[in-house]
């Protein structure tokens, strides 16, 4: 085998560049569950971790891991195939109805990830409109998998409109109007600030312009809104959205695996031209199993959803009461602002040994310049945890010029 040396180098020297910037990513590794206390290679004793998706403390609940072992004992480790040959099992529709009647819509469809779901929901779409006129209109900040979903779309007229600015999303409408058909997406949740999208106000302008609404609620099932469906139904619009895409790798239990929800000739359509869903393994048995009950936990009760409404209201108020920058906001999607990408790796760094796990976050993933601390609360966080981390932050905020010492 033989290498490139030229790429070689010009990859060495951008790592050499990344690591000068302060901004160069490492893994730290946990050797234990997920969970709100976990243990970390290198450290002495456990650590809080106020950095994972484990919004409602699903990841390590006993009764979803034994739903897990109980399915794998009845239906295997993996189907070794996908869904159209041999890959369907009575497990999976079932899941699939389970995830429609969550929604209170038509149907649903299983992926291997909601990066897949939304990906291929762009690539199933596309074949919808065959013989036609394609428009996609994304908000500038959706998530990659949107952004890599629409730009396979090289056929359609793609458009962006700034972040939740509805006057800038009706201008990119009016200019789509010549296509025959028009989609509409956006983040229902926006995982960096945790701000929630207008999504009836979106809506309003999809029915004016006669626009398909499609929501990736990946930071928001399960847990966000009056009954945990997600932005859609915070806003009110659940019965205006077309299609919703989400995961079961957040909130509900951590594992892996997305969906699509919608109406049944979407879903129809997905089935027979969606290219992750045709040409990727089914979703394996023991993540059906641990989903399947997740969603029956949560249709069953909102103890964890108002456990983690709480939470995030206490966290929140502690924290801007203390004197740090925080978007204002409901979701336990919590940014502490801290402006450069140093800054934010070395306060993570000195919370660690505070005991909290926390990550900076700093370009590309945010934007230069708002480089930030993003804390995720949970409902498994205990009070007493949280003081735990407020603490800390203070602490090392007062140490770093971060907020102001009391004289």
């Amino acid at each position: 085998m033989t290498d490139s040396k030229s790429a070689l180098d010009i990859i060495s020297k951008q790592l050499d560049q990344i690591r000068e910037a302060g901004t160069y990513k490492e893994e730290r590794i946990i050797v234990s569950q997920q969970s709100s206390e976990i243990d970390v290679e290198g450290t002495e004793e456990k650590v809080l971790n106020f950095c994972a998706n484990n919004y409602l403390g699903l990841s390590n609940n006993k009764v979803l891991m034994e739903a897990a072992k109980k399915t794998i004992d009845t239906h295997g480790l993996g189907l070794s195939s996908v869904r159209f040959i041999c890959g369907t099992q009575n497990i999976h529709t079932k899941l699939e109805k389970t995830i429609a009647q969550f929604h209170e819509m038509e149907d649903a469809i299983l992926y291997s990830s909601c990066f897949d779901a939304n990906t291929g929901f762009f690539e199933g779409i596309l074949a919808l409109s065959e013989g036609t006129t394609l428009a996609i209109i994304s908000d500038a900040l959706n998530h990659a998998s949107i952004i890599d979903g629409v730009r396979l779309c090289r056929k359609a007229n793609r458009l962006i409109y700034k972040h939740m600015d509805m006057e800038d999303l009706e201008s990119k409408l009016q200019q789509a109007q010549e296509q025959t058909v028009r989609i509409i997406a956006t983040d229902g949740i926006f995982s960096m600030d945790g701000d929630v999208a207008p999504i009836n106000e979106i809506c309003d302008l999809a029915e004016k312009y006669d626009a398909i609404v499609m929501v990736d609620e990946s930071h928001a099932t399960g847990f966000f809104g009056k009954k945990g469906r997600g932005a859609s139904e915070f806003c009110g619009a659940l019965n205006r959205v077309d299609l919703i895409c989400s995961t079961m790798g957040k909130a509900l239990g951590g594992s892996s695996g997305g969906f699509t929800v919608g109406k049944k000739v979407y879903i129809d359509m997905l089935r027979q031209r969606s290219r992750p869903y045709l040409f990727s393994n089914t979703v394996s048995p023991a993540i059906v199993g641990a989903a399947t009950k997740a969603f029956e936990i949560i249709m069953e009760s909102t103890d964890l959803l108002l456990k983690l409404q709480e939470n995030t209201r206490y966290f929140r108020t502690k924290m801007l009461e203390a004197g740090f920058k925080i978007p204002i906001g409901e979701h336990p999607i919590i940014p502490i602002m801290l402006g450069e990408g140093r800054v934010a790796i070395e306060y993570a760094d000195k919370m660690l040994k505070k005991g909290i796990y926390v990550i900076g976050f700093s370009y590309p993933v945010v934007p230069k310049g708002k480089a930030r601390i993003r804390v995720q609360i949970s409902a498994g966080h205990s009070k007493e945890q949280l003081d735990k981390a407020i603490n800390a932050f203070i602490e090392v905020g007062k140490d770093m010029g971060v907020i102001k010492s009391e004289n």
